[in-house]
């Protein structure tokens, strides 16, 4: 792997923050390692950072810098050897009537809208619930890298055609595609939305001839992260390597 003192990043800072209460792990403190200035990171070092497990919200790029704590593991997807199972080829059939329209980044109002339904269905008492325009447009809608909207939409053939069923925001890397975060429509208990953008975005990152697509943290111990070992085969950077997570 990589490492940071390999990387064009010279003019580059990283601090730690101070320790702040874990949003996964009950009763656990965490710190993050911040990249700074974020003027200075651009699409070719962001590229370089995800690879060392970095992440981003907004302009905002960190990783988990915990004392105590190796629970989060920075994952990636191998697209070119991914099979879908049982229930991915069935997510995949149920949902391919969708409508997708790829966007450059900018505020809309009918995605701000969905994205409080989603907050209020989903993580009701979190911070992210009460999280108004403005901080809407900071966490999703500000970037310096090659950032995209993806629109999903229910095609003609069903009952409410047009109507917004999902958006993700995702950042197109020199290696791969990096999900950086989904929203959808919880009103229907027999979908699976979810799922089906991140198959959605294995195919994109095979179509673009890119290897891999970053999935973010895998927690083992946390029923909101550990999802991601359900898309095999999957990479975890464990000690400072890429290599593959087998359990799950």
């Amino acid at each position: 792997m990589t490492q940071l003192k390999e990387l064009p990043l010279t003019t580059l800072q990283f601090y730690a923050t101070a320790p702040y209460a874990c949003s996964y792990l009950p009763n656990q403190t965490a710190r993050s390692q911040v990249a700074t200035p974020s003027h200075l990171i651009h699409a070719d070092v962001y590229s370089e950072l995800v690879n060392a497990g970095f992440r981003r919200s907004g302009l905002y790029t960190y990783r988990p810098y915990c004392d105590h704590c190796k629970a989060c593991i920075a994952t990636r997807i191998l697209v070119e050897e991914f099979m879908p199972n049982r229930s991915q080829r069935r997510t995949l059939k149920k949902h391919e009537g969708l409508q997708v329209n790829v966007l450059y980044l900018g505020y809309q109002e009918e995605h701000y809208e969905l994205y409080q339904r989603y907050q209020h269905t989903r993580h009701a008492g979190s911070d992210m619930d009460q999280d108004d325009q403005d901080q809407y447009m900071q966490f999703l809608v500000q970037s310096r890298v090659n950032s995209r909207i993806v629109e999903f939409r229910d095609g003609p053939s069903d009952p409410h055609p047009g109507r917004l069923r999902m958006v993700s925001m995702i950042d197109l890397l020199e290696q791969g595609i990096s999900s950086v975060y989904t929203f959808y429509d919880t009103s229907d208990s027999s979908a699976s939305y979810g799922s089906y953008s991140i198959l959605w975005q294995i195919q994109q990152a095979l179509k673009l001839k890119l290897p891999y697509l970053y999935l973010g943290y895998y927690i083992k111990e946390s029923e909101k992260m550990s999802y991601k070992v359900n898309y095999k085969p999957i990479e975890g950077l464990i000690d400072d390597h890429w290599q593959r997570i087998t359990e799950g």
